[in-house]
């Protein structure tokens, strides 16, 4: 081997390890709790995902989308009251704030991550893999567990 490939690989194994101790370092901070995905019935085209996040960063930082390979669209949603008080669910454009130190609450009857043609059926146990981008800590993978039997009452926030 020449003294050229000791310098390149020396210098791609200094480069690699720099990018990857900065990167984690803001993600770090970016915590899930209770996390679970469902489907409003067996064999339903689209699912949802609750949770709470948390900023430990330090730093202020936004989420601004969601993806995951179960689902054809993945995407930050929320309820809001149409004129007349009925309550739609829509996207969320521009994404989701979270100040330093602050938890977002992402909860049946409002924000949540929405499957839209589900892949194939989420089944009770089993784990769906989700990337959430954040302007500041990048992209979080998170694996999420299916439970199918969670009741309302026990969404993230409700206890």
């Amino acid at each position: 081997m020449s003294f050229k490939f000791h310098i390149g690989a020396a210098l791609c194994a200094a480069l690699g390890f720099s990018a990857l101790s900065a990167a984690p370092a803001l993600a770090e901070g970016i915590m899930f709790h209770d996390a679970y995905a469902i489907t409003a019935r067996p064999g339903a085209p689209s699912g949802a995902a609750f949770m709470a996040i948390m900023n430990a960063t330090g730093h202020d930082d936004r989420l601004l989308g969601v993806a995951s390979a179960i689902a054809k669209k993945v995407e930050l949603h929320t309820h809001v009251a149409d004129p007349n008080g009925v309550m739609k669910m829509t996207r969320i454009d521009g994404g989701i704030a979270l100040p330093a130190g602050a938890t977002h609450l992402m909860q049946r009857g409002g924000d949540h991550v929405m499957f839209m043609g589900l892949n194939g059926p989420l089944e009770q146990g089993a784990d769906v893999v989700v990337t959430f981008t954040f302007e500041k800590a990048g992209d979080v993978e998170v694996t999420i567990p299916v439970d199918l039997e969670r009741k309302a009452e026990h969404a993230s926030g409700d206890h």
